[in-house]
């Protein structure tokens, strides 16, 4: 509700800006003559003033908007249990991840990245390997600890783990000086 509130006030904003200007450019170049009495005069002085300050509390709203963090659009896991909600972000998911598969011999350089779908976690994970272990059953292990170790310590069902092998770790070349 707030946000179509929001989107309905800033449409009137934009719109009553785009007229007040389109007024300032007409009588400012004198595209409209205008001579006023002191009735007329009054009126505008009042008008103008509502519009002013109408324009500046929308300003002010959305200003707060700007600057205001939202908290629901932080992303996270929300859970219920007999004794209340439980949020987990994402960010905490992907941590496991990667202390899961960095756990493992031979995967280096690990990157993790956490979708949300009806059937639970899909967690994919890019990384490098050392080019001296099998990979199939490398990347099975990976799949492996990561889906029981985040389904272990959060309680939320993993749908499935992919594993990209992004490269082989490149070792340092080291020259040797002979003297």
């Amino acid at each position: 509700m707030a946000k179509i509130l929001d989107r309905l006030l800033l449409f009137i904003y934009s719109l009553s800006i785009g007229i007040v200007c389109v007024i300032a450019i007409l009588l400012l170049t004198n595209a409209v003559p205008v001579s006023f009495d002191a009735l007329q005069k009054d009126t505008l002085y009042i008008s103008a003033l509502v519009i002013a300050a109408v324009l500046f509390l929308l300003s002010v709203r959305f200003f707060y908007i700007s600057i205001r963090r939202d908290r629901a659009s932080l992303p996270s896991i929300d859970q219920r249990t007999d004794y209340g909600d439980i949020q987990i972000s994402v960010e905490t998911i992907e941590n496991l991840s990667y202390k899961a598969a960095t756990r493992i011999r031979g995967v280096r350089d690990v990157k993790t990245r956490i979708r949300v779908s009806d059937a639970g976690l899909e967690i994919h994970i890019r990384a490098l390997v050392d080019g001296e272990t099998a990979i199939p059953p490398l990347t099975e292990e990976v799949q492996k600890q990561v889906h029981d170790h985040v389904e272990e310590i959060t309680g939320i069902p993993v749908s499935f783990v992919t594993v990209y092998i992004a490269n082989l770790v490149q070792s340092p070349v080291i020259k040797s000086r002979v003297e």
